[in-house]
């Protein structure tokens, strides 16, 4: 018999990758009070930054993991699910969340496998940082909270995890914004060489295949994560706080692991789960995404990304695409939140 991973260490957990946030930080409870259905005109101008906890955090058991996660805004609310990528955590929406909480919606920020608190329930499963695998875990965390469907936001890792869940289960996404657009592939793609400079570009996914590399991340995680953030959004001036509340949840005993699976996995060099070989299949085809999308970019995104011009036609539904200046880098949801916001109202009224 599988045994559950205990509650201790799941409170551990819980408590280590949330240390730094509980400090001295504002509750979003106060604008989830007196929710409102109003228009886009009414969400208020701030400061990036003004929201820095989520406050007390939910978990439930889904799928192969117990997830952790920040859910705030009215129950009874349309759903919206705001996925995060690497090297990041939910704190990517901290000012996104009670924006669309306060427009009347429920809003839901899960921690990804591997980050957070999140776990997996038993000590046995296969630690996979497949994409359709992290693309599974929304549906089951759909399935276990009884919604049916969702506007689903991503930004790096969740915009992939949400343009899956989009193309293979239309029925439960009403909705998405997605940052940088298309990105769904496939390890056939991912073997083809690219130019220099986009090879480049990519230096980490070379470095993560080695074992040197393995053991270098996990020796320096938090210091690697900081140079993605410095690379990929090279005008966005976060400070120290702002960095280590996202740092803590790198933490995860499992963190290391499914990082490495991901970008080995997505260059052929290791292997997935054979249950799955039936859902690649399909996204080996790149299948157009039929729900109403709005798609987002930063004008300064220093993390490699596709021209806009490139994925377009891959968006059959109702359709845009924005730019957002001013020095807007990868993780577009924490340093714009006021643009991914209005997106994600405007996307989920069509």
């Amino acid at each position: 018999m599988s045994e559950r991973i205990n509650q201790d260490r799941r409170h551990f957990l819980s408590s280590a990758a949330m240390t730094v946030a509980a400090a001295e930080l504002a509750s979003i409870g106060s604008v989830e009070a007196q929710p409102s259905r109003g228009g886009l005109s009414e969400l208020p101008a701030f400061k990036p930054g003004t929201n820095r906890s989520f406050g007390s955090l939910k978990e439930i058991d889904a799928g192969v993991l117990n997830v952790c996660y920040a859910e705030v805004g009215p129950a009874d609310g349309p759903a919206v699910l705001l996925l995060h990528g690497w090297p990041y955590d939910i704190q990517t929406y901290a000012d996104v969340a009670p924006l669309l909480a306060s427009a009347g919606y429920r809003v839901i920020v899960p921690y990804v496998r591997g980050c957070g608190p999140t776990c997996f329930l038993y000590s046995e499963t296969f630690r996979n940082g497949q994409p359709s695998a992290l693309a599974l875990d929304v549906v089951a965390l759909m399935d276990a909270l009884k919604i049916d469907t969702a506007t689903l936001g991503g930004c790096d890792w969740g915009a992939r995890t949400a343009n899956i869940v989009a193309a293979l289960w239309p029925e439960r996404c009403k909705a998405m914004v997605s940052v940088s657009g298309y990105l769904i592939g496939s390890q056939e793609v991912g073997r083809m060489p690219l130019s220099p400079k986009a090879e480049l570009e990519w230096w980490y996914q070379f470095y993560f295949a080695t074992e040197r590399g393995r053991i270098g991340y996990d020796k320096h995680r938090h210091d690697f994560a900081k140079l993605i953030w410095q690379l990929a959004s090279p005008k966005w001036r976060f400070d120290d706080a702002t960095f280590d509340r996202t740092a803590a949840s790198l933490d995860n005993p499992d963190h290391v692991d499914i990082v490495i699976h991901n970008y080995r996995w997505r260059l052929g060099l290791a292997e997935g789960d054979p249950k799955l070989e039936d859902l690649e299949k399909r996204l080996a085809a790149f299948p157009p995404i039929g729900v109403p999308t709005i798609t987002l970019e930063g004008d300064a995104n220093g993390a490699p990304h596709p021209d806009p011009a490139v994925y377009a036609r891959k968006f059959s539904g109702r359709y845009e695409h924005r730019l957002i200046t001013s020095g807007i880098g990868h993780n577009l949801p924490q340093e714009a939140p006021q643009a991914f916001a209005r997106a994600v109202l405007e996307v989920a009224r069509i």
